[in-house]
């Protein structure tokens, strides 16, 4: 029954009536705590991702539970064609909770790039010349050691991740920092930080958190007020304009972990943010005079989560 309950598939849903068909992956195929997926046609393949059992994950994030086994540390390579998983690459604890998977936009690339939470790690998965799959960390975002926090040790917290349209950058939230990072990816296998920006998050200058100890000898951000309001919670979901110039961003994560995070944003609800992109140079400046307030929804506070352009944006578009 463990097993059974911790096991992830995916739902086939009709293309036309959305009416459910049945479990994708074959019978027994099913892999420990499905996520997030990326697949790339041209080539049969389909790559899945690993967040944590629902009874671990439901009502906050409990430390105790990484040690316990009930968060993953997985990405799952799957034939696009038979629906059959023919390879399970082990991130070690490095790698543990990896959660959304992105495939670069070209077509005939065999590489791309995972988020994965918990250490604030981002992986870069390839097709090795043998034509089996393989994994290697490429970006770290460390730890703080701090006080005035539930632990001694705050990571970053990675939980969304894109690439621009034209493979050239690399984007992802740090939701428990408050930061969110862009890399110049142009050379795959050594991703160069070009833009950096604070929007909120658990490290504020006026908050209870101290920072004793920052690696990256980062001074703690000030509190930011976009159109008179202060940001409550911290960047989390991200969508790309096609052009690569416009990013948006909101706030919420998943209910249980941010009435345990950020119990503000439950009271005031979430928000939508649009950040300007440097895409010669590299950068990322706020726009003043953008701010989606879901806390003034009629039956709100609402808590906003994921983003979508109605004609296609850079999580949403594949082609063959």
């Amino acid at each position: 029954m463990q097993d059974v309950f911790l096991s992830g598939g995916f739902i086939l849903l009709d293309g036309k009536t959305f009416e459910v068909v049945g479990n994708w992956e074959l019978p027994g195929e099913a892999a420990p705590f499905g996520y997030d997926f990326w697949y790339q046609p041209r080539h049969n393949v389909m790559m899945s991702t690993e967040w944590g059992a629902p009874k671990a994950l439901a009502y906050g994030f409990n430390p105790e539970h990484v040690n316990e086994g009930l968060y993953g540390s997985k990405i799952h390579v799957w034939d696009w064609t038979t629906h059959k998983r023919l390879q399970s690459l082990d991130l070690g604890e490095e790698g543990a909770i990896p959660l959304e998977i992105r495939f670069l936009h070209d077509p005939a690339a065999t590489e791309g790039y995972v988020g994965c939470a918990l250490q604030g790690t981002v992986f870069r998965f390839y097709r090795t010349p043998k034509g089996d799959w393989a994994a290697e960390k490429v970006i770290h975002v460390p730890s703080k050691k701090v006080e005035g926090w539930t632990l001694p040790v705050m990571p970053s917290l990675i939980t969304d991740i894109l690439i621009s349209l034209d493979d050239r950058f690399l984007y992802f939230s740090n939701w428990l920092h408050g930061d969110i990072r862009q890399y110049d990816i142009t050379n795959r296998r050594n991703p160069r930080l070009a833009g950096q920006l604070f929007l909120g998050g658990s490290i504020l200058n006026d908050g209870p958190v101290k920072v004793l100890e920052d690696p990256e000898n980062q001074s703690q951000p000030p509190p930011r007020t976009i159109k008179g309001k202060r940001i409550p919670g911290s960047p989390q979901m991200l969508q790309l304009s096609l052009d690569g110039k416009r990013l948006y961003v909101t706030t919420s994560l998943y209910s249980g972990w941010d009435k345990q995070f950020y119990p503000e944003m439950i009271k005031e609800g979430s928000v939508m943010m649009q950040i300007d992109v440097n895409t010669a140079n590299g950068g990322l400046k706020v726009n003043e005079n953008f701010l989606v307030d879901f806390g003034k929804e009629p039956n709100g506070p609402a808590l906003a989560h994921e983003l979508r352009y109605p004609g296609g944006d850079c999580t949403s578009d594949i082609w063959l």
